[in-house]
């Protein structure tokens, strides 16, 4: 991949268009190196980006090829990669299916999330095949371009992250949604409601840049106040034994494929 061009199946859906974005914008790559290719037919990206109907004609002229497409639309996708990178974004398709299925020499599963938006998606990676040294650190700047990556050792990995850090802004979403709704139930405002949980949600996850989880817990268990009361009750319904349940559900429908 020493002089690389990027084919983007599904290049301007939300998550290949904010990848394709993010690359050009930190000269990952120059725009005439870039090919997308969608079902409409149409491109907002500058004219320098090619634009394809042709899903094999993209192949044809890159040597890396990102899948950034639903898992139901792989079932039907007919292309000849082989010789390729092949770097698939779905979920629930195995490596061994999509090398199967396209030839590709090389199949990188991984899994960024909606957070690319903001440039703060966690991408784990997983290469099925042989990377040197150089190709590596090139898919780990890739995703880069979109938040921080790891290299993880196994697919399985890759399936169980897709359910935790794959849903992106899903679980922080569902909990600011809890807390309101139960700030509702017990009287307060709506508007007053949405905002209180918001700020705890938002504001307590940016928190959580500068401090370690565990020790801002145990600070403010140790004020046995109001938070540690909070705290204690969850901890006594089990909390993690919920959240662990909610993330193995994800894992297995990625694990036995969509």
């Amino acid at each position: 991949m020493a002089n690389r061009t990027l084919g983007v199946i599904g290049g301007t859906g939300w998550l290949g268009r904010a990848i394709v974005e993010a690359l050009l914008e930190q000269h990952l790559l120059k725009p005439d190196d870039v090919l997308i290719s969608n079902r409409s037919g149409t491109s907002t990206f500058g004219p320098d980006v090619r634009l394809l109907a042709d899903n094999q004609q993209l192949v044809d002229l890159s040597n890396v090829v990102v899948l950034s497409i639903r898992p139901e639309q792989f079932r039907t996708l007919q292309i000849n990669a082989s010789g390729k990178v092949v770097i698939s974004l779905m979920a629930g398709v195995t490596a061994t299916d999509i090398r199967a299925a396209s030839g590709a020499a090389v199949v990188v599963r991984a899994m960024p999330n909606a957070a690319v938006e903001i440039r703060q998606s966690f991408t784990p990676w997983y290469s099925a095949g042989p990377l040197d040294e150089r190709d590596r650190a090139w898919v780990q700047r890739l995703f880069e371009c979109v938040g921080t990556a790891s290299e993880v050792p196994d697919e399985d990995c890759i399936d169980y992250l897709s359910a935790l850090s794959g849903t992106g802004p899903a679980f922080p979403a569902m909990l600011q949604l809890a807390l309101t709704n139960q700030a509702v139930a017990a009287g307060i405002p709506l508007a007053i409601a949405q905002q209180a949980a918001r700020g705890a949600v938002v504001g307590g996850g940016q928190m959580l840049a500068r401090h370690d989880p565990q020790q801002l817990i145990e600070s403010l268990m140790a004020y046995r106040g109001v938070t540690a009361a909070a705290l204690q009750s969850m901890a006594d319904e089990n909390i993690e034994a919920v959240i662990g349940r909610a993330v193995a559900a994800g894992a297995a429908v990625a694990r036995r494929g969509m």
